[in-house]
């Protein structure tokens, strides 16, 4: 009885710690930081000062894990944001268009942009590293073309208060542009883990090929997945140019890298060995907790790109032994693997 137990309690236990893990170390770095700034690290104007800091970042986060969750990878988001944030910036301030309507173009190009890169990758059959990549650069030289590499700066009138109360007001005594991503993680939460369309899409990262064998359109769900992702991005470059005002064409690759630490390294909580909001958003509160402390320390300027490629590291090597934790766990017991592949298609 004691033999059988142990096993069990010792599986139980390594699920926890995989699944909670992330979240201890992201307490345990607030509490390390606070004892070492107790007058300015655990204080409310700094807690806000990072969630209203790290809100974009999250944003980008959250839309680099939706292509993930089907296998593929959109390098293509941090140009794609600074093509929205010039573009908001160009359509409000130069061109006079009213922020509502400017904003839904730009969300909505995003989406369409999405669509290109995933239509590359499902239909033309190129490697979604490479089509990102290059849909990424002719974003880029586009950003290039719109701005003449100059930055647009709005005239003396400035821009509509309406606009940059986007970024700079509060919901509930939160910054709101941490109530977005408190939204968006909710939205995707619901998406990816209690509706069909989630259990979809993790089939098809799984395995494509099983996927189309049960009847699931591969293509058409990997395309909304990148529309998604570009959904998210056109957002994300409106709230950066609510908050930064002017507009600077080359502000969007600095986004790039920290949001797939934050994806990747999502991938190791709450539901680890398997990309997923809520371990993203644990995972970029780690990254915020841990920026904003060494920051806080005096660290020299190269500290912060060195943190995001050894955490990236960290975050693939992680994400590599949940996933093959959770294979050999599959292995060991197929029969409810097969019901979960039959349910995902009922």
């Amino acid at each position: 009885m004691t033999r059988s137990l142990r096993p069990r309690l010792g599986r139980r236990s390594g699920h926890l710690l995989g699944a909670y893990g992330l979240l201890a170390l992201a307490a345990l770095l607030f509490l390390a930081f606070s004892l070492a700034l107790p007058g300015t690290f655990p204080t409310l104007d700094n807690i806000s000062e990072i969630l209203s800091n790290q809100s974009i970042p999250a944003l980008l986060a959250l839309s680099a894990m939706i292509p993930i969750v089907t296998g593929n990878f959109d390098l293509s988001i941090g140009y794609g944001l600074g093509l929205a944030h010039v573009m908001t910036m160009h359509l409000v301030a130069d061109e006079a268009w009213p922020w509502p309507l400017a904003c839904l173009v730009v969300i909505l190009g995003g989406a369409v942009i999405g669509v290109v890169n995933g239509v590359l990758v499902e239909f033309a059959r190129i490697n979604s590293f490479i089509a990102t990549l290059g849909t990424g650069s002719i974003l880029y030289a586009l950003t290039g073309r719109l701005t003449n590499g100059a930055r647009i700066v709005p005239g003396p009138q400035g821009l509509p208060a309406a606009f940059t109360d986007l970024y700079d007001s509060r919901f509930l005594g939160l910054p709101v542009s941490a109530c977005y991503v408190l939204a968006l993680t909710a939205v995707l939460w619901l998406l990816l883990e209690r509706l069909p369309l989630g259990r979809y899409l993790y089939v098809i990262g799984a395995n494509p090929r099983a996927a189309e064998l049960v009847g699931i359109p591969v293509r058409r769900y990997v395309v909304l997945a990148f529309a998604g992702s570009g959904l998210v991005v056109g957002a994300a470059g409106v709230l950066l140019a609510a908050q930064q005002r002017i507009g600077n064409p080359s502000v969007g690759l600095d986004y790039l890298l920290p949001a797939f630490v934050g994806a990747l390294l999502g991938s190791t909580a709450i539901r680890p060995g398997r990309p997923n909001a809520p371990g993203t958003l644990v995972a970029v509160v780690v990254l915020a907790i841990g920026l904003a402390g060494i920051g806080q320390l005096g660290a020299q300027f190269w500290v912060t790109p060195l943190f995001n490629g050894a955490t990236l590291l960290l975050a693939v090597g992680m994400a590599g032994y949940a996933a093959r934790r959770q294979l050999r766990g599959r292995r060991t017991n197929p029969p409810r693997a097969r019901h979960d592949a039959v349910r995902a298609v009922s």
